[in-house]
């Protein structure tokens, strides 16, 4: 199943599937048809049941749906600001120190709110 929210993919992942397939197939059902409503309902917090991944994870959706509402210029959901989808401590896509400043730089506003340091394409889709 393709999930249609950013909600869809917390329940996927929680039942046992990847979230980078979730969250991939999510991006290509909403880039078909961009919608508030696809980021509106708040996500099951991953984090009681997968620990730190699962806090990276709903840091991970919180700052996709805000990237995604401010790009296509719909109201950011309520949720994405909360403590629980924040990190303490940064994490970065990459184990590699070299590459860390540009991810630094790079970063789209939304995740680096949330610590989060991704490559600028980290939302895209080919």
């Amino acid at each position: 199943m393709r999930p249609k929210t950013l909600a869809s993919v917390a329940a996927l992942v929680s039942q046992g599937d990847s979230f980078d397939r979730c969250l991939a197939n999510f991006l290509d059902e909403f880039y078909v048809a961009p919608s508030g409503a696809a980021l509106a309902k708040v996500p099951a917090l991953l984090a009681p049941q997968f620990g730190e991944l699962g806090h990276v994870q709903d840091a991970y959706l919180a700052a996709t749906a805000e990237e995604l509402a401010r790009r296509f210029a719909l109201s950011q959901p309520g949720w994405t600001a909360g403590e629980t989808r924040q990190l303490h401590r940064p994490w970065f896509a990459t184990p590699m120190a070299a590459l860390r400043a540009v991810l630094l730089l790079e970063s789209p506003p939304g995740f680096r709110s949330r610590n989060l340091f991704v490559s600028e394409n980290a939302l895209t889709r080919a």
